[in-house]
């Protein structure tokens, strides 16, 4: 397990065109199981439940989360239990994602969409909480104050590694760039990419999530926003072109990004630096978190061709 992730040059025509300076911070490669910004989430979760003697975490997410795959096997290594409330039929438990959680040990519990609203619910956690006495409840993404500790460390490593003008992220749940936000400090410009479609009646729900995590002086950060442009359809959505593009700017790098996160980050920024967006010599960091087990997923789906994607490993 690395110590720090490294941060990759990305040499590429466009950018050299529009005179950009682009790197990326490799979380990915943190660890082959837990990437991204799932082990930075988890890390700090996973003491706490530890040091105050729980049996195991709970979660949630959907049948295909790399929250939930991850969670499976981090606890798994670390000796704890682990339970994930699934949105979804039980049919789905024998796809790539949910058999590995459970080859790991993780009990799902499969709900339906109606019930797994509740997640937030303080009523409904009081009765998860009732009934799972010696399990940690851990939110959907992993999204909490503990996440915001880990995802900060980010940002540390960064500051020590390069100089850079902008920070971008794609955003979730909302607790990798909380994270960010509340250790950067106001000292770059972090530009956060929506990978599902809020919506009019939720037009800023994404940025009312990271507000919430933030803490109560969290109005002193200014040096952040999120973009609705490039969900391409909503969560888990995208085109044949989409994918297309995401392909062959990896083959083209040597680096993997997947159609439902760090690919919408991705071609955000192609598009963006074809908008003339960012100033010549303005300097750019992407961060990469991860979760290219969902490529399993996306490949059992024929939503990718099978012929180009490869089918990430199945790990003991």
């Amino acid at each position: 397990m690395l110590k720090k992730s490294p941060l990759q040059v990305i040499q590429h025509p466009i950018f050299s065109k529009h005179q950009l300076h682009v790197q990326i911070k490799r979380d990915d490669l943190i660890h082959p199981t837990i990437s991204g910004n799932k082990w930075r989430k988890l890390k700090y979760n996973l003491m706490h439940a530890k040091k105050n003697n729980y049996q195991g975490i709970l979660s949630f997410g959907g049948s295909y989360s790399n929250h939930i795959h991850a969670l499976a096997f981090a606890c798994q290594q670390q000796g704890l239990d682990s339970i994930g409330i699934i949105r979804g039929e039980k049919e789905y438990a024998a796809n790539f994602t949910l058999s590995q959680a459970q080859h790991w040990g993780m009990k799902l519990n499969f709900v339906d969409r109606k019930t797994y609203r509740l997640r937030n619910d303080e009523l409904y956690l009081a009765q998860l909480n009732s009934e799972y006495p010696d399990h940690y409840i851990v939110p959907e993404g992993g999204s909490n104050a503990l996440a915001l500790q880990g995802m900060g460390e980010v940002i540390d490593e960064l500051n020590l590694q390069c100089d850079f003008d902008t920070l971008m992220v794609p955003v979730g749940s909302g607790g990798t760039l909380a994270g960010l936000i509340n250790t950067d400090n106001n000292q770059h410009e972090l530009l956060g990419i929506s990978v599902l479609k809020q919506g009019k009646s939720h037009k800023n729900y994404l940025s009312t999530e990271v507000k919430n995590l933030l803490p109560p002086d969290s109005q002193k950060f200014n040096n952040w926003r999120i973009s609705d442009n490039f969900h391409r359809g909503g969560y888990a959505k995208f085109t044949e072109t989409d994918s297309n593009r995401i392909l062959a700017f990896n083959q083209q790098t040597g680096i993997t990004f997947e159609p439902v996160y760090s690919g919408k980050m991705l071609l955000a920024l192609l598009d963006l630096t074809e908008q003339g967006y960012f100033p010549a010599n303005h300097r750019i960091v992407l961060l990469h978190t991860g979760g290219l087990q969902g490529i399993a997923g996306l490949l059992e789906q024929n939503r990718l061709n099978k012929d180009q994607w490869s089918m990430p490993v199945t790990l003991e």
